[in-house]
């Protein structure tokens, strides 16, 4: 039954998610900053609520009509206001409601106000939103609903009546993510892996017996509900285990399959250049870059790149000593990789303006053009760097790329060749999608004559 419903919650899946507030969505639903309302120093605004050195990552954003500085440090976050260096608090439920109908582009009286949650709901229930609680939820009358955290200030979720419909189809049976058990990390980490470890060696059982009667003679004994279960076993069964177990590996049981990822983070470092010092925005303020940024930008990032500061825009990068442009220098970025990584050398460098076999997303989030570099380090280190941030977007080492094809080659069939002739892709995993759950089906269909076989049985064994 567990199969079943994995088979058919795969097909819904192909096209819906878990509902979720992606990067781009939320750039385009942001308001353009006002430079003119900009009055306090980055550093300024960073000693009303200091707490360490220098915070993580540096955010200018708008938030209920207002600039704010973004301060995050760990998983915890400090709003400043820029225009009065006032700290952010608690974001009161009016201002929830406003913040969440500028995001639904609604009027506020519009709006439903759901309450306060303080605990994990169907669409909050994932860890991430730990950090952001309490929450304030708001409807509307066509099955919008926002949620806002009060402590950032932020929309953190929004689903729509069809978003969430396909989520009770799919994701939510597919990923076992009902909420009583989801909020129980643990408990749910070990039904998953369990049950995806029993579908595995369940499967390999069932294709051994399938082989062992079908090979000596090529013919199939059984008529009925058998011998259908067993034809779509021979067909699909193996496409079963290789789902089942790569649906384990979706949970990262064996960590050994991750490698060793040290050399990335020391690369990482080594393109940051330090920690973010905020005086030496000073030489360019926020709203300087602001006019070299065009109009309508949403957001400024504080960012370093080899210890020079440099405000990333929404479409361009902004150096604090020097003019403008759209991405960073490949050579300069291949010439601290290098200088990070040695005694190892790379041995392959080139950019990249469309996806590659293990640079690939469905989705297409990840960011284009990135700099591929090989190095010949013991790990056989491969990176993908996003040119517009200096970030390395993906790390592969000789483990991590096995993962690579057993998680997401064999679970979501995401293979280049494929991915590149859609509706190929699609065609291919809903017809093997469809035969999985004919032969769960099958299987089901001889499970219940078994057992109304043997309750008859003993219903005519007794006096």
């Amino acid at each position: 039954m567990l199969f079943a419903l994995w088979f058919a919650s795969g097909i819904v899946m192909m096209y819906w998610g878990f509902p979720e507030i992606s990067p781009a969505e939320r750039l385009s639903r942001a308001a353009p900053l006002a430079p003119a309302a900009i009055r306090v120093t980055p550093e300024a605004a960073w000693d009303r609520v200091r707490q360490f050195a220098t915070p993580d990552t540096t955010r200018l954003t708008m938030l209920d009509s207002r600039p704010v500085y973004r301060f995050r440090t760990g998983r915890s976050e400090a709003i400043v206001y820029a225009d009065t260096g006032e700290p952010l608090l608690t974001a009161s439920r009016d201002m929830a409601l406003r913040i969440a109908a500028a995001w639904m582009q609604r009027p506020a009286p519009e709006a439903t106000f759901d309450g306060l949650l303080r605990d994990a709901d169907q669409w909050t229930v994932s860890g991430e939103y730990r950090a952001l609680r309490p929450l304030l939820k708001f409807s509307w009358s066509d099955g919008d609903q926002v949620y806002v955290s009060t402590l950032t200030g932020e929309v953190v979720q929004h689903t729509t009546r069809l978003s969430r419909r396909a989520a009770y189809f799919g994701a939510i049976p597919h990923w076992l993510y009902w909420t009583p058990l989801r909020k129980n990390g643990p408990a749910w980490n070990k039904v998953v892996v369990w049950s995806s470890g029993i579908g595995t060696v369940a499967g390999i059982l069932g294709l051994t017996a399938g082989a062992w009667i079908y090979l000596p003679r090529r013919r199939i004994p059984y008529q009925g509900q058998k011998r259908w279960h067993m034809i779509l076993g021979l067909a699909f069964g193996t496409l079963a285990c290789t789902w089942a177990f790569s649906g384990l590996l979706s949970m990262e049981p064996f960590q050994w399959l991750l490698g060793d990822n040290q050399a990335a983070f020391d690369i990482q470092a080594a393109l940051r250049g330090g920690p973010l010092d905020l005086k030496v925005f000073s030489a360019k303020p926020p709203r300087d870059a602001l006019d070299q940024a065009g109009p309508n930008t949403k957001t400024l990032e504080f960012a370093l790149f080899d210890g020079e500061p440099h405000y990333l825009a929404d479409s361009r990068i902004i150096p604090v000593r020097g003019d403008p442009s759209v991405q960073f220098d490949p050579a300069r970025i291949l010439k601290l990789v290098a200088e990070a990584s040695r005694p190892a050398t790379i041995t392959e460098s080139r950019v990249l303006t469309e996806y590659d076999a293990y640079y690939l997303d469905r989705h297409r989030q990840h960011p284009l053009p990135a700099l591929f570099v090989r190095l010949n380090d013991p790990q056989a280190s491969t990176l993908y760097i996003d040119l517009k941030t200096a970030q390395i977007v993906e790390a592969y080492n000789n483990r991590s790329r096995w993962n690579r094809w057993l998680y997401h080659g064999l679970h979501s069939w995401n293979l280049p060749w494929l991915y590149r002739h859609r509706p190929a892709w699609d065609i291919m995993v809903m017809v093997f999608l469809a035969g999985g759950a004919s032969l769960t089906v099958t299987a089901m269909i001889i499970g219940f004559q078994l057992l109304r076989r043997k309750l008859r049985f003993n219903r005519e064994l007794t006096p």
